[in-house]
């Protein structure tokens, strides 16, 4: 019903004046706060997939530099070596919690800024009065086309991002006596890394797979070369530096060149960003694995679209398993409803068990939001009661998908991965965390209740 009320009002109110309205409380908010962005050399990054661990690898490569560094994203807020789990729920924060964030950066002398910037964020110009200067897409895939309308409207959204780097008249910063440069640091594997390369910038730098390169400054690209994957990550080398990472999959080889690309922007060397880059092991609800003393494995994540969902099949090829249980639900709110039936299907033609549970119900009736899954997992050949089952109680299908797991067997938890609240109706948030409910079943042995269907 919420939702119903707002989405009424914005069509009674033209378009123009309410992208006014978001602007101005944007800018109001960086006056209010002393426009901190000002004294910090600002990431932003954008993209469908990998922004969260984008972030992260940057801060990781900046440090290893030297670098006090300050982080907003989905997973993790940091300010300077204290990093805590993002309680809000959401990646972009509102424009007055994102310029006070920002304050606390400059008021604890972090020189750079880093901010995950989501399309939905980006669309109500919450980066009006952030002064960026490093832009980095990462990827474009459909997601949220419903809520922005389009295709075209969806990579606007997060184009704006871009467009930030250069105003009428942009502001010049100086960091440690020299001036910062606006760079746009773009995939140029993918098909949208022209748009995002078409705005205006000081500087342009591409990374990518594809050895055919148009970034016409041959030394900005940072071809991905000899790479190896293998269940305990991957190796790769750009420009002759061999780089390894225990992070799986082929994606977050993409991500950490995301972040080399964008590090070395800032004239930090490719030698110093392997180094730190051998040392993530791991990035909270990011393909996390859960190690309890069990005889299978868990991974929590937060994929929860079509593409995430290739993406994290593709990177658990590699691993020795059995089976595959694989517990995940569909976000409600009217957020995306046409994919539910397509997650549905990818399971069902991936995984040896699938249990269809809650996600972020908001408003909607969760028992149709799974109906909806259900039906492409079913049409995928997967059989209700048996293989397929329907659990609506987040715990108890989780604790379900534990006692299920035979050793050998891989449990996949999707959705949600570190988030710290789930979102149901009315408003209400509660107190959640996939990992710590995952735990929790392992030691008590997974359900109490009998699982609906045979044992598969």
């Amino acid at each position: 019903m919420l939702f119903f009320i707002k989405d009424k009002i914005r069509s009674l109110v033209p378009r123009g004046l309410i992208a006014l309205y978001h602007r101005l409380l944007s800018l109001a908010a960086a006056f209010f706060y002393g426009f901190p962005s000002r004294r910090m050399v600002v990431f932003g990054v954008t993209g469908t997939k990998g922004k969260s661990t984008v972030c992260y690898l940057i801060a990781r490569i900046l440090e290893q530099a030297g670098r006090r560094v300050g982080m907003t994203t989905t997973p993790l807020m940091k300010v300077g070596p204290r990093e805590w789990l993002n309680v809000s729920k959401i990646t972009m924060l509102g424009r007055f919690s994102l310029q006070r964030f920002l304050r606390r950066m400059d008021g604890e002398r972090v020189e750079t800024a880093i901010v995950e910037s989501s399309s939905e964020g980006l669309a109500q110009w919450r980066q009006a009065g952030i002064s960026y200067d490093v832009a980095v897409f990462t990827n474009l895939t459909p997601e949220h086309i419903e809520s922005h309308g389009s295709w075209e409207k969806y990579m606007a959204a997060k184009g704006r991002l871009f467009a930030a780097l250069h105003t009428r008249r942009p502001f010049r910063k100086k960091i440690r006596g020299k001036s910062v440069s606006k760079v746009a640091v773009a995939n140029e594997d993918d098909p949208a890394a022209s748009y995002f390369l078409s705005f205006p910038a000081d500087e342009y730098w591409t990374f990518g797979m594809n050895p055919t390169a148009k970034n016409p400054r041959p030394e900005r690209h940072l071809q991905i070369q000899d790479l190896e994957l293998s269940p305990e990550g991957s190796t790769f080398a750009i420009k002759g530096v061999r780089f390894s990472l225990h992070l799986l999959g082929r994606s977050n080889v993409m991500n950490a060149a995301a972040a080399i690309a964008a590090a070395s922007s800032g004239g930090i060397s490719l030698e110093t960003a392997a180094a730190a880059l051998r040392a993530v092991y791991g990035i909270p609800g990011r393909f996390e694995r859960i190690e309890e003393g069990q005889d299978f494995t868990v991974i929590v994540d937060y994929a929860h679209e079509p593409a995430s969902f290739k993406q994290l099949y593709e990177a658990v090829a590699v691993l020795p398993k059995k089976r595959i249980i694989h517990v995940f639900g569909s976000t409600g709110g009217g957020r995306d409803r046409s994919r539910r039936p397509i997650l549905g299907e990818l399971a069902g033609r991936n995984a040896d068990i699938v249990i269809v549970t809650t996600d972020d119900p908001y408003d909607e009736d969760p028992a149709a939001i799974s109906a909806a899954v259900i039906a492409g997992a079913r049409q995928a050949g997967k059989v209700l009661g048996e293989n397929l089952l329907d659990i609506l109680d987040r715990r108890e299908a989780i604790r379900a998908a534990v006692r299920l797991a035979e050793p050998g067997d891989l449990l996949l938890i999707t959705g949600k991965g570190s988030e710290q609240r789930m979102a149901l109706a009315r408003g209400r948030k509660i107190p959640w965390d996939d990992r710590e409910v995952t735990r929790s079943a392992i030691h008590s042995g997974g359900a109490t209740v009998e699982v609906i269907g045979k044992r598969v």
